[in-house]
């Protein structure tokens, strides 16, 4: 009798544990659930990390978040951004690292807060501005089309700035970030193409083309992609080198140039830049 007790407080014993280790298992979506977004923005990295909450049929700004309250600019957690390097923001200076990104929304100005502590959540009440890092205001804008899921993402791309937006309900929200790209691709062109020895075909064209889109010296930029040509001809490089020549005036040069790319892009079965130097060669011949 004994070892029967003993066996079926065993069993029940054995129940409870095996329900407590399914109910620990459970696993149902979040109403918030997390996201990330990660942009290139010249030469570093930007990442934000938030939880992205829904309107569900409410008023939000002026109603679930009271206008002139700081706010977590999410759910959950506090929403993170990440500069990978020194970065200016909508003007202010802010050293690479990771912030606390909180925002004090109003009817028709903002403030955007970058702070050091990560760890309050949404005990907005515990803030301190000693911890801010920087701090600005911006302008909302009044969105047509109505975002039902808090989103931030990044627009209004440039090779050195991009605009990081926050949008919900029927609010947009941006602000600039800036990077360093000049002194840094300029310093990469000294080292490794002016002063550099061995320099490849790539890195040749990838000195020509910055000098190009960005209207520095022609001259030296079509000594080096016709290096880069000399070294290892490419149907993208030859138009390039047909540009730069066109710059300067030298149409026929130009012409030139493009008809090799035209030849080299039809064995490359590439289209796209046939037709591209095509449209470019009718052009010059009337600026001839």
């Amino acid at each position: 009798m004994k070892k029967l007790f003993t066996g079926s407080i065993a069993i029940v014993l054995a129940y409870f544990l095996s329900t407590s280790v399914t109910f620990a298992q459970l696993e149902t979506p979040q109403p918030s659930p997390q996201g990330s977004v990660t942009q290139r923005v010249g030469l570093t990295t930007v990442s934000i990390e938030y939880s992205r909450p829904s309107v569900k049929g409410r008023k939000i700004f002026g109603g679930t978040l009271p206008y002139g309250k700081a706010w977590r600019t999410g759910a959950n957690a506090t929403t993170k951004i990440t500069f990978k390097d020194d970065v200016t923001v909508q003007g202010n200076k802010v050293p690479a690292g990771e912030y606390a990104l909180y925002t004090i929304p109003n009817e028709n100005e903002w403030t955007i807060i970058l702070n050091k502590n990560l760890t309050l959540g949404g005990n907005t009440d515990d803030y301190k501005t000693t911890e801010d890092v920087t701090r600005f205001t911006v302008k909302p804008i009044r969105l047509t089309n109505r975002t039902e899921t808090f989103t931030i993402n990044f627009s209004d791309l440039t090779p050195a700035t991009a605009n990081v937006e926050l949008l919900w309900e029927n609010t947009s929200v941006k602000f600039k970030v800036v990077t360093e790209v000049e002194g840094k691709v300029m310093k990469q062109i000294q080292e490794q193409v002016v002063n550099g020895q061995n320099v490849s075909a790539d890195m040749y064209a990838a000195a020509a083309s910055y000098y190009y889109e960005n209207n520095k010296d022609n001259n030296l930029a079509l000594q080096w992609i016709k290096k880069a040509n000399e070294k290892d001809p490419k149907f993208w490089n030859m138009h390039t080198q047909a540009k730069i020549q066109a710059r300067a005036k030298d149409f026929k040069g130009a012409t030139a140039s493009a008809q090799k790319s035209i030849e080299l892009a039809k064995a490359a079965k590439n289209d796209d830049y046939v037709r591209m130097n095509e449209q470019v060669i009718a052009e010059w011949a009337k600026a001839k």
